[in-house]
């Protein structure tokens, strides 16, 4: 991945943009985009600055041009302003009169001042112990910081902001706080995201021909017609899957049992279950995508799903291959939850 993309990567990821989107607009796979994040532990990495009086990139040109013209050290230091000994020690690093390159004795000066310094924390023991303690009883940065403020605040070694707590426990590279620690912060999250970060209102439906759900059918957005149903994929319990399609305005439940939750089982199990459903009850379907935008797609003849696995919903259930027995179909009503008016007519096709 060049400069520019990365550049790129880390101003869409400071703009709040997921992961997915931002694999699709640079042309990367998302785990890509992801061990770029997190190397610096998802902290976009500060700009690189020269330090004051090095040579540019320009003067390097210049040196590089004057000795293809056959000209002195004190003729270019004279160009440039710049002492004799200066240009003679950048072409003596750089290979000589013969072989120096402006392009590649810039690179070699920046790789030269990488000169990385030891976090806080590793410099200072008694402070990344403290931390760790507190860390492991799953107080937070912010917890911890203040802590030490209302007990060390006399002790400038005990000095430390949250960003650099969360610095030094998302960077695990440093290997300053054990990687395992990640999991005791609240979030759970791998990498340290903005409070600009959000999907929301992103785009990341899998399914082919997708509609947003903002496009569907006034009467099944108002639930008053017959016929709207949502689809979705429950998981359970010993690798237990089933089907449901709800009709959004009679509640009416239809289960169907699957023996795996890969699409190509799952499609045509509901594409049989639809295909015996009365054809008044059966206009559109909605599949539940997992998170919004959910996609509506019509359906005509048969529900479409998304290439790969159907997004599934982990809730158990008791429609498992030990309580539904094979070729069995039994009717049930089952009241919805408590405070609900009406009752939830159930069908499970088994």
């Amino acid at each position: 991945m060049s400069d520019e993309m990365k550049a790129d990567l880390w101003r869409r990821w400071r703009a709040g943009e997921s992961i997915s989107v931002i694999s699709r607009q640079i042309g990367k796979p998302p785990g890509s985009v992801f061990t770029v994040l997190k190397h610096h532990g998802g902290i976009a990495p500060g700009p690189r600055k020269a330090r004051a009086g090095s040579l540019t990139m320009g003067e390097r040109e210049e040196i590089s041009r004057g000795l293809c013209a056959g000209e002195s050290y004190r003729a270019i230091a004279g160009l440039l302003g710049r002492a004799v000994s200066t240009i003679s020690r950048e072409v003596s690093n750089n290979g000589g009169r013969d072989v120096y390159r402006a392009i590649a004795a810039q690179e070699r000066a920046l790789d030269r001042a990488r000169r990385p310094k030891q976090c806080l924390l590793a410099r200072r023991p008694a402070l990344r112990q403290t931390v760790l303690i507190l860390l492991r009883e799953e107080w937070s940065p912010e917890q911890i910081v203040g802590h030490l403020r209302r007990h060390h605040g006399d002790d400038p070694g005990m000095e430390i902001s949250h960003e650099t707590i969360y610095r030094s426990v998302y960077t695990t590279r440093w290997k300053v706080i054990p990687r395992e620690l990640c999991e005791h912060l609240r979030t759970g999250r791998p990498i340290r995201k903005n409070k600009r970060h959000t999907v929301k209102g992103q785009w990341r439906s899998q399914i082919t021909d997708a509609r947003p759900i903002e496009e569907r059918p006034q009467p099944a957005a108002d639930r008053s017609e017959f016929g709207h149903l949502e689809g979705d994929l429950v998981i359970g319990s010993n690798n237990s899957q089933v089907a449901t399609l709800v009709d959004r305005k009679s509640r009416f439940l239809t289960v169907v049992k699957l023996a795996s939750r890969h699409t190509t089982v799952v499609v045509p199990a509901l594409a049989e279950t639809y295909k015996r459903m009365n054809p008044r009850l059966r206009s559109t379907l909605e599949p539940t995508s997992g998170s919004p935008p959910t996609p509506v797609s019509t359906c005509s003849s048969q529900p479409r799903a998304a290439p790969g696995n159907v997004a599934p919903t982990r809730t158990p259930t008791s429609c498992s291959g030990s309580t539904c027995p094979k070729a069995q179909t039994c009717r049930r009503s089952a009241r919805t939850t408590p405070g609900s008016r009406s009752r939830r007519n159930t069908s499970v096709l088994c």
